[in-house]
């Protein structure tokens, strides 16, 4: 007789951890999916081997990793449920997760699925009323099973069935954590992580130029805009300059690179050579101006914003020859910094 399989829905919390060893105590094989998006665990695409690696020695569980953001990106463009404080559509994320992991159950031989939901541990998101809409919007109702708050809801399928041992599932509710550490612990997981900020779409500044972009408000739109134009907003220091010029600074060597990696064709690159500063992507600058006086104008602010966030000399700004490069040319001109007043009303 072959082994009841079940999908988790992972998100790498103690939350999603417990709920998956919890299932697992019952000799039923558990597959942790991972989504990642630019909004939440997209650095793992970089090593997803090794965070696989990871989750198995950590904690035991055989995780997969998945990139979701193409239609992750399509989603926020209207979700059914609207959004939350910022721009966190925590509803309909859900919802949209749970449609990815119920399309995957026949291929790998699953028959429902896990979440670490706890009842009432978040205001609005894990409400019994708000847990009953994911179920239903997301078709998973007598598919869904949440372990650790499985006493205080209706039996599920898995469990009717034989498959799951409801007696040996729980009922937490609330937003304490102390019931999960001490079922971590009994798992023999000591090295758990803390609670972390979770959504780039919960942050205040962060969410609110992603905001920009769907509400049609800034240089790229979401009926041209790509995933590369997304990573980007989401690093270095910001700004909207006069002629309607997107800049982005590199705040350190690793923002630097970072930026080298996400320039595209049509855009200008600037940086000092004489001294460490910033690498500065003007970002779709070929195409965005419709007049050279415009683009000279830009392209001068956002030379004066690498000299101003260059090394300093004497605890002062001063001037250098910045290097501006494009499609087509290379040119190296003087430009003194920019002082704090004139950019206050350009950063986004």
């Amino acid at each position: 007789m072959s082994r009841v399989k079940a999908i988790s829905l992972f998100s790498g919390g103690l939350d999603s951890i417990c709920a998956t060893r919890l299932v697992m105590e019952q000799d039923i094989e558990v597959l942790a999916v991972k989504f990642v998006s630019p909004f939440f665990g997209y650095d793992i695409l970089r090593d997803s081997e090794g965070y696989r690696r990871s989750i198995r020695e950590k904690y035991g569980i055989e995780a997969t990793v998945y990139d979701i953001s193409e239609e992750y990106l399509q989603m926020l463009r209207s979700p059914a449920h609207g959004f939350g404080k910022y721009f966190n559509p925590c509803i309909d994320c859900k919802i949209f997760m749970l449609e990815r992991a119920r399309a995957m159950l026949d291929e790998v031989g699953a028959s429902f699925l896990i979440t670490g939901e706890v009842l009432g541990q978040r205001p609005m998101s894990q409400r019994r009323d708000t847990l009953n809409v994911i179920e239903r919007d997301s078709a998973t109702r007598s598919l869904l099973l949440r372990p650790l708050s499985a006493k205080l809801m209706n039996p599920t399928e898995a469990e009717l069935r034989g498959g799951v041992d409801r007696e040996r599932l729980l009922d937490f509710s609330g937003r304490g954590r102390s019931r999960q550490i001490a079922l971590a612990k009994t798992f023999g997981i000591t090295d758990f992580p803390s609670p972390a900020g979770g959504c780039i779409l919960a942050d205040p500044i962060l969410s609110t130029r992603i905001a920009r972009v769907y509400r049609n408000d800034f240089v790229v739109t979401p009926q041209n805009m790509n995933l590369a134009d997304i990573l980007l907003m989401l690093i270095g220091r910001q700004f909207l300059l006069p002629n309607r010029g997107w800049l982005v600074l590199g705040r350190d060597e690793k923002e630097n690179n970072r930026l080298e990696e996400l320039m595209e064709a049509g855009d200008i690159k600037l940086f000092i050579e004489e001294r460490p500063g910033p690498v500065a992507l003007l970002r779709r600058a070929v195409q965005l101006y419709d007049s050279q006086q415009g683009r000279a104008a830009d392209l001068g602010a956002a030379a004066g914003l690498v000299t101003r966030y260059a090394k300093k000399s004497g605890g002062r700004s001063r001037g250098g020859t910045v290097v501006i490069i494009d499609d087509d040319s290379r040119i190296e001109s003087y430009h003194e910094p920019l002082a704090d007043g004139a950019f206050k009303g350009w950063i986004i």
